[in-house]
């Protein structure tokens, strides 16, 4: 384990998240399943930084009717996956649209969006079953990290278009170097 501390750099480990009590009420089963899916975005974000370079000014284009998602990094290495629109954020308005009932988004990327809203009406909450709401960033956030969990997807990612903040998952990536011979 010192190897891969020396290798990696040793880390805190997050605290562990602690299963309800078989006592517990539904809503605690649900804050669960919540804090476990942003934990796991993070840890998902911080292995994709080190990897590729996720955010580290990598540019970035969507093609939805392909459903692919396509990063640039810093080093030109070219990385695709595919890709799902769980929704988006109207920064204008503070208003979310689903990814599953959205105009521009073609029913084979609004899959994981679709995961969100059944997990939402198994459970009773209304703002994951509701076509529009009011939103802001890190309701987003939470929305892609519940997404990315309930699908087993790769990561999530936050990209601007126009006065709008798409917030997608992306499955397993592949990467190119189009710089190596």
């Amino acid at each position: 384990m010192k190897f891969l501390d020396s290798l990696f750099g040793k880390k805190e480990k997050p605290a562990p998240i602690e299963e309800p009590a078989a006592s517990d009420d539904a809503d605690a089963v649900v804050d669960v399943i919540f804090e476990r899916a942003d934990a796991e975005l993070q840890l998902k974000t911080e292995a994709a930084m080190g990897l590729w370079g996720l955010g580290s000014g990598e540019s970035w284009a969507a093609d939805l009717e392909a459903g692919t998602i396509t990063f640039v990094n810093a080093k030109g290495w070219e990385i695709n996956a595919p890709v799902q629109v769980i929704g988006t954020l109207n920064t204008a308005d503070g208003t979310w649209l689903w990814g599953w009932d959205h105009p521009s988004v073609p029913a084979p990327v609004s899959l994981h969006a679709g995961l969100v809203r059944d997990f939402g009406a198994q459970h009773g909450l209304e703002a994951l079953t509701t076509r529009k709401i009011e939103a802001d960033e890190t309701d987003g956030w939470t929305f892609a990290a519940l997404a990315c969990h309930l699908a087993g997807a790769q990561g999530a990612y936050r990209g601007p278009a126009g006065d709008a903040l798409v917030f997608m998952t992306y499955g397993e990536v592949s990467i190119r170097d189009p710089n190596a011979g």
